[in-house]
């Protein structure tokens, strides 16, 4: 037994981080709220901008996503393993603003995919004399339940040397949170846990229509090997990488992220896909239901003055 002197207060990660942020930043001012957000009524959730869930199990994401939905906030969700991660985004319904030099064809107000639309278009001349047009659009989003289950786009899926090319991270990500809803637990390095989950992982690649040779089982063994792990250059990218999409989104610039991108460390790749219900043209925003939670919430401008953020645990 330690002597007094030497036992440590236990702290609850919300509040042991906060010092750190706080180094980040001044102007920002740091909440550290260590309540379960789960027993928070679904109301608590409109006093934040923006909701991000970080390191979550699935079953709990899909909640504080449905809370975010039902508060009409963007919401993020990030998880990291090893060498692996990923990172969603449910923005519901999200209008921005991109700038581009003018083209000689004219724009027209039409979908460019599935869920994303240009709804106006305007002209500036630049200080350069250059013809400047500033182009709003809109980007339709579903929450994680639907991605989660929805098939790739069909630009992939009718063109076979793209598929090659999809991440096999897609198919054990499926399979690490359909193994987390069976068994409320990640899976061990038990035979029959090993079975399961290269058994799943193989289902979720063939349900995604992708060429079977591109799961190895190096690739499956790689990964549960990772299972639980953190490290410091995959939480850098992948967090830097998720607050620029944040700061992108709260002041309405640049294309977000749509819907889901995976980390591969190995391979040191980023790709992203849009992961939709086969009747796209049919998504619309939705309040959701009932559901709460987060890890860290920024509120408040971010570009210019002081702003709040609340970690809770």
């Amino acid at each position: 037994m330690y002597p007094p002197s030497q036992v440590l207060t236990a702290m609850k990660r919300a509040e042991a981080i906060v010092p750190q942020l706080r180094k980040l930043n001044p102007r920002v001012k740091i909440l550290a709220d260590p309540s379960d957000p789960k027993t928070q009524p679904p109301t608590f959730f409109s006093l934040f901008d923006v909701v991000i869930a970080t390191d979550l199990d699935f079953p709990t994401i899909k909640l504080f996503n449905a809370a975010a939905r039902l508060n009409s906030r963007p919401f993020y969700a990030a998880g990291v393993h090893g060498l692996y991660g990923y990172i969603f985004v449910d923005l519901i319904l999200h209008d921005y603003v991109i700038e581009r030099d003018k083209s000689n064809r004219p724009t027209r107000l039409i979908p460019e995919s599935a869920t994303r639309s240009i709804i106006s278009a305007t002209t500036k001349k630049a200080d350069d004399g250059k013809v400047k047009e500033i182009l709003t659009k809109r980007e339709i989003y579903n929450p994680i339940q639907l991605a989660n289950t929805s098939p790739l786009a069909p630009e992939l899926l009718s063109r076979p040397r793209l598929l090659r090319k999809v991440t096999p991270l897609l198919s054990c990500f499926r399979a690490l949170w359909e193994f987390e809803e069976m068994n409320g637990r990640y899976p061990g390095h038990s035979s029959s846990d090993l079975r399961t989950f290269t058994l799943l992982a193989t289902e979720k690649h063939r349900e995604l229509q992708l060429p079977a040779e591109t799961l190895k089982a190096t690739v499956l063994r790689r990964f549960m090997q990772d299972l639980n792990g953190e490290l410091a250059p995959v939480t850098a990218f992948l967090g830097g990488h998720l607050a620029q999409d944040v700061i992108n989104v709260l002041s309405k610039r640049e294309q977000p992220i749509q819907n889901f991108l995976f980390f591969d460390g190995e391979d040191f790749a980023a790709p992203m896909y849009a992961l939709h219900p086969i009747f796209a043209d049919d998504l619309q925003p939705s309040n959701g239901v009932n559901g709460f939670g987060m890890s860290v919430i920024p509120n408040g401008d971010p570009v210019a003055g002081p702003s709040t953020a609340t970690v809770i645990e």
